[in-house]
This record gives C-alpha cells, sequence and structure tokens, in this order.
C-alpha cells in the first residue's frame, strides 16, 4: 500500500499516455488549504518560508480564519450564553466551528508532510495545536450548553458478528452514540 505522501504526489504527476487523474475532494481541499497557508506566510512582514513556519505562525493563522467564520460563538456575558438555540439573535462573534479547524489541521499535517516536511518537524503536529483546538473545542461547547463527550467504542462481543468479515461494515457501526 502506497504512503498518504506517494498517494498525494500520484495525483499530481501522470504520464502523457494515460488521462490525468482528478484529485478527490479532499485532496482538492487539502492543495487549496496548503495554498492558503503558503500564502498566509508570503504576506507576513517580513516574509515567514515554509521552512521557518512555527507552531506560533499556525495559531496566528487559526485565529485570523475566525474573521470568516459562520458559527456562533456566545460570550460569557451573554444571556444566551450556554444555549443551543437561543431565541433572539445577540452581538456575539462568529467564529471557526472547531470541527472546520480541527480538519483543516489534519489536511494541512498531511500536506507538510507531503511537501517534503519532516514527521518531526511538523508545525501542525505541535502539543500547542493541540491544546489550541482542545479549548476551541470547550469554550464552543460551553457557548452552545453542549459538553463535548468523546465518543467510546463499543465492545466486541462474539453475538456482534463472531467470525464475520468486518470489511463491508460501515466504521460508524463500532461507536456508540448515547
Amino acid at each position: 500500500m502506497s504512503s498518504p505522501r506517494e498517494r498525494g504526489k500520484s495525483l499530481m504527476e501522470s504520464s502523457g499516455s494515460e488521462p490525468p487523474v482528478t484529485p478527490s475532494r479532499y485532496e482538492s481541499q487539502k492543495r487549496r488549504d496548503w495554498n492558503t497557508f503558503g500564502q498566509y506566510l508570503k504576506n507576513q512582514r517580513p516574509p515567514v518560508p515554509m521552512s521557518h513556519c512555527s507552531c506560533n505562525h499556525v495559531l496566528d493563522f487559526l485565529r485570523y480564519l475566525d474573521q470568516f467564520g459562520k458559527t456562533k460563538v456566545h460570550v460569557p456575558g451573554c444571556m444566551f450564553y450556554g444555549q443551543p438555540e437561543p431565541p433572539a439573535p445577540c452581538t456575539c462573534p462568529l467564529r471557526q466551528a472547531w470541527g472546520s479547524l480541527d480538519a483543516l489541521i489534519g489536511r494541512l499535517r498531511a500536506a507538510y508532510e507531503e511537501n517534503g516536511g519532516s514527521p518531526e518537524t511538523n508545525p501542525f503536529a505541535s502539543g500547542a495545536i493541540r491544546v489550541y483546538l482542545r479549548e476551541v473545542r470547550e469554550c464552543q461547547a460551553k457557548a452552545r450548553g453542549i459538553p463535548y463527550k468523546k465518543k467510546k467504542k463499543k465492545k466486541r462481543t462474539s453475538e456482534m458478528g463472531g467470525g464475520r468479515d468486518d470489511s463491508s461494515s460501515s466504521s460508524s457501526s463500532s461507536f456508540s452514540f448515547s
């Protein structure tokens, strides 16, 4: 099986005799995100080369993206703070949703390594990024009044398909949604 780096590059390269492979939605989004982040670094004063990028640049990028968010995040002083469905509009800021940021970091983390970066120096894999995402998730959950609970895996029993091949079942079937 090919590595993520090889899969990403194979989509970019095609020989003259074969028709070009259309990249998947994920690959297209990953390339678009990578280019956007690269442009963000170039627009810094002074410009930051990717080789000098740190987790602080990534955190600044995530905060910069908040201005384009579409998720209402109530502040603690808002009368609707903690209400999942507020009855009226308020002046609380729009932010990027935690799930969007989490997915973005996953794509950028993969793109960094596909573009020659070392896993050991990947700024998108930094502990500071994980802490930031956890804080965003918790803040947004409190603002909506919905505590975030990690999904727990179901325990497998012999009754649940002892010897059957699980390759045809959906991956979400192994999680409890209660």
